[in-house]
């Protein structure tokens, strides 16, 4: 089976104010709505599950109610954990309480706040899921990364040929996952960035799928500006 697994545990302290920025309004409807509904439509997945801060569940779920009332059976909003990783190990608890976890079972996670990706990158993603076992959406670096270890001088410049940019859906055999997280030390997982860094550590592939320069994420009020441009385009 195939699960939509959103996280949408941020807090919005970069964007400013007290409401999550997930939550905020774009052209008079709630950023989260239209990356659910994103999921929702595809008709691939078993169920789309959200998840978010504990005093943002109910919140939620009257947003579903009231924006995407047909799909109260398909979309379950359930509450996240104190990372994003525990976040995702909280989706495959649910499936394994509530469904079917096996070796075939995969999630394609998603930010809520990213809510321009495409259908072609969510089947992409299952597709090379289920031939490789995870996989990243990314796109090719377009500016010099340069890296610096003390935040003071530059340390090294990698090529730019070989860098790329992650984005999100990241999608993974949920049961691999979970196993290979449960057993990292401690200190592996004080430094994970995100989900696939988890396959990573350990040496297990993550095929790349390709992203869109528009599949943004709304994290500054001037990515907010960008957002309504998006989707006035569309319309």
């Amino acid at each position: 089976m195939i699960y939509g697994v959103i996280l949408a545990g941020g807090t919005g302290s970069r964007m400013g104010g007290e409401k999550p920025k997930q939550y905020l309004a774009l052209k008079g409807r709630p950023i989260i709505i239209y990356t659910i509904e994103k999921f929702f439509t595809c008709p691939d997945f078993e169920k789309v599950i959200v998840l978010c801060p504990k005093e943002w569940v109910e919140h939620t779920k009257n947003l579903v109610k009231k924006y995407i009332e047909p799909a109260l059976d398909k979309i379950v909003v359930i509450e996240g954990g104190a990372t994003r990783n525990e976040t995702i190990m909280n989706s495959i608890d649910y499936i394994a309480e509530t469904g079917v976890l096996d070796e075939n079972t995969i999630i394609v996670t998603h930010d809520s706040v990213r809510p321009f990706v495409t259908h072609r990158i969510i089947e992409e993603n299952i597709a090379a899921c289920e031939k490789y076992g995870a996989c990243d959406t990314v796109i090719p670096a377009t500016d010099t990364i340069v890296e610096s270890t003390d935040g003071r001088k530059i340390s090294s410049i990698p090529k730019r040929d070989v860098m790329y940019q992650g984005q999100t859906p990241q999608s993974f055999k949920a049961l691999r996952l979970k196993q290979v997280f449960d057993s990292l030390t401690d200190d592996e997982k004080s430094i994970l960035t995100d989900a696939a860094k988890i396959l990573v550590l350990k040496g297990e592939p993550v095929a790349l799928v390709a992203g869109e320069t528009f599949n943004i994420k709304i994290t500054y009020p001037y990515d907010l500006r960008i957002a309504k441009s998006l989707l006035e385009d569309e319309e």
